[in-house]
């Protein structure tokens, strides 16, 4: 295990034991890639730890993991896990002989970690990355809309101003006032005017002209 000794090498065995590790939390490995990344973590903490720092340095890193599987499990908010990936980052890197190594072992699980993505195009993947995820699409059969469609039905009813428009204002639609705005146009305070579109629960109105009024007459 002398190659430990080198920052390459502790690069290369954190880079593949946070890689393995994580894969199983992915993808359905059937325990194989959890053993061989917990036998390259043991290797590498085995080689630097010392019979004092031993314990609360491996407590980091599975209480790390632990954060991470709970996470994932009960609260999907990835707050707690991201808490714990940090605790795993800081339990490989405080051991390292040098800030130099220690860097360099922290990026190597920073890679490792990202790498293990990898594993879903080869193996069946693992709901765990599914509960973190918004599957459903806000759509209007779902009842998401961006757009208020009582509001959208609004487009081309008459009213009266309830309040001049300066050019916020309030008209009144069919017994019911809504919040509007013209197009930049001041309109006075009992008005006929008429709803010319609706962005979302954005109303913009329009005064009728005489034109308008020769024509066909909506409920207020």
């Amino acid at each position: 295990m002398t190659f430990l000794q080198y920052p390459a090498g502790g690069f290369i065995v954190i880079l593949l034991a946070s890689c393995f590790l994580f894969a199983e939390l992915f993808v359905k490995a059937k325990g194989i890639l959890a053993v061989m990344g917990s036998g390259l973590f043991i290797l590498y903490f085995s080689y630097y730890l010392t019979d004092q720092a031993s314990p609360w340095i491996v407590l980091l890193l599975v209480g790390g993991l632990v954060l991470i599987i709970i996470d994932g499990k009960l609260f999907t908010t990835g707050v707690i896990g991201a808490l714990g990936f940090i605790l795993m980052i800081f339990a490989c890197a405080l051991p390292a002989p040098s800030l130099l190594y220690g860097m360099l072992v922290g990026i190597a699980f920073i890679i490792g970690s990202c790498g293990s993505f990898l594993f879903r195009k080869w193996l069946p993947a693992r709901d765990y990355l599914d509960k973190l995820m918004l599957h459903d699409r806000l759509s209007a059969d779902k009842g998401y809309n961006s757009i208020n469609v009582s509001y959208r039905e609004l487009v081309g009813r008459e009213g009266v101003t309830q309040t001049p428009f300066h050019p916020v204002g309030t008209i009144r639609i069919n017994s019911k006032n809504y919040s509007a705005v013209t197009d930049g146009v001041f309109i006075e305070k009992g008005v006929r005017a008429k709803v010319l579109s609706v962005d979302g629960t954005r109303i913009v109105v329009e005064t009728i002209s005489s034109d308008d009024n020769n024509g066909h007459d909506h409920s207020l």
